[in-house]
């Protein structure tokens, strides 16, 4: 560095103009002008990554003590103990491999890919009701079988609709004061979506996919007159689904008094025995491997209702842990997208912001659903539950983020993303 340029006589006429004309100052890391721009494992964020790693680690052994039981049960006789511990161990290496893989993409090939990727999550949600195609469990045709694993389309969609939003948002931004040209094509999509997860059933993904599309539209600068139009829709829309749907009115009437008899035994089951298991936990549970619940009598223990697994064995303040964690890498989320668009990178912001809301929602509406403050949706608890699609699409929208951090950093080093 030259001494001219510690000349303030060099450099304050220009910073007096940018404050004059309240224009943002450009951001710069406190680095050396000669340090390398090539991404370094200094570059990355650390503790978003020690934070996923501790939810998957938490996680797995959680699904090995939820599920170590289950071969008691005729419906999993020929199963090994450690089957469920296994496959989720698989899942979690073939999502990491592909998470690394995912990180050497820059977020200009994922912009120009997001359309495309969208249509594709659409024709495989269309490909899972075909039959013969599509799994069936539980009377809900959700899966494709791959031998390796069931994968759930789902997924992918919740990944697409946040790629897709952002990008649609950026190529929209000068319309989006109006409401047909800038909200309506939006909001077919999410009908599109809607139709086909329904279709399946599945309203819990729809719930999250709805939440996704429709904050990144609110955090991409959509009218607050719009947003809070497009609410009432969707609200109207779910109020006369529910009041159509005998079983889901009766899932409802279970949630508001889950310890009625005729409740307790019926749709309120699940959530009757996750609430026993909670109290059961109380400060600091009944140690690991030691749960009652998961022993035949809390259904589907390893997915949707680990988190009472984890409050029963490890008690309050493992699930206060759990909700912190979740909350920290929503938040986290947020600030790496709200970096990118201060560095006018408006696609990559409001992506981070999409993945940040599909953890944080579909968290908080598991966990709301396992403490009896939700009804029941169906929904597994991100990066912890049993399931390899789930786990390997979580791990792929974490490692995206982490590349928008990462070239958010090269950006403020001077060098390009």
């Amino acid at each position: 560095m030259s001494l001219a340029a510690l000349d303030p006589r060099a450099w304050w006429p220009q910073l007096a103009e940018r404050l004059r004309r309240s224009e943002p100052l450009p951001v710069r890391d406190w680095i050396g002008a000669s340090a390398p721009p090539s991404p370094r494992l200094s570059s990355f964020d650390q503790q978003l990554v020690l934070v996923v790693a501790a939810l998957l680690a938490l996680g797995l052994v959680m699904v090995y003590s939820a599920s170590i039981a289950l071969p008691d049960n005729p419906r999993f006789g020929r199963y090994q103990p450690t089957h469920f511990l296994v496959r989720q161990a698989a899942a979690i290496a073939i999502a990491l491999v592909a998470a690394v893989f995912t990180l050497q993409v820059p977020m200009q090939r994922w912009e120009r890919a997001a359309p495309w990727l969208f249509i594709a999550s659409l024709l495989l949600l269309a490909l899972v009701l075909i039959p013969g195609i599509g799994k069936g469990v539980n009377g809900a045709r959700r899966w494709i079988p791959l031998g390796v694993l069931n994968f759930q389309p789902s997924e992918l969609a919740k990944l697409a609709i946040a790629l897709y939003a952002a990008n649609y948002m950026v190529r929209k931004m000068d319309i989006k004061e109006n409401f047909w040209r800038a909200v309506l094509p939006m909001g077919a999509a999410v009908v599109v979506i809607g139709m086909l997860l329904l279709a399946e059933p599945d309203m819990g993904a729809f719930l999250v996919i709805a939440t996704i599309a429709m904050g990144i539209l609110f955090l991409g600068g959509v009218n607050g007159r719009m947003f809070s139009l497009i609410t009432v829709l969707l609200v109207g829309a779910f109020v006369l689904m529910i009041s159509l749907s005998e079983w889901r009115r009766e899932r409802i009437f279970a949630y508001l008094d889950p310890w009625d008899e005729k409740h307790t035994l019926g749709k309120a089951y699940q959530l009757s025995h996750s609430l026993i298991a909670f109290g059961r936990g109380e400060w600091f549970g009944q140690g690991l491997g030691s749960s009652v619940e998961k022993l035949h009598y809390l259904p589907e223990a390893h997915t949707d209702f680990l988190l009472a697994v984890i409050g029963e064995e490890l008690g309050f303040v493992a699930v206060l842990a759990v909700i912190v964690a979740f909350f920290w890498l929503a938040r986290r989320s947020f600030e790496i997208g709200r970096q990118a668009i201060a560095l006018e990178r408006v696609f990559a912001g409001l992506f981070a912001q999409g993945i940040g809301l599909w953890i944080g929602a579909q968290a908080f509406i598991n966990m709301g659903v396992n403490l009896g403050v939700l009804p029941t949706k169906g929904l597994t608890l991100p990066l912890m539950s049993y399931g390899g699609s789930a786990v390997l699409m979580n791990c792929v929208a974490l490692a995206i983020v982490l590349r928008v951090d990462l070239e958010n950093r090269q950006l403020m080093r001077g060098g390009r993303a």
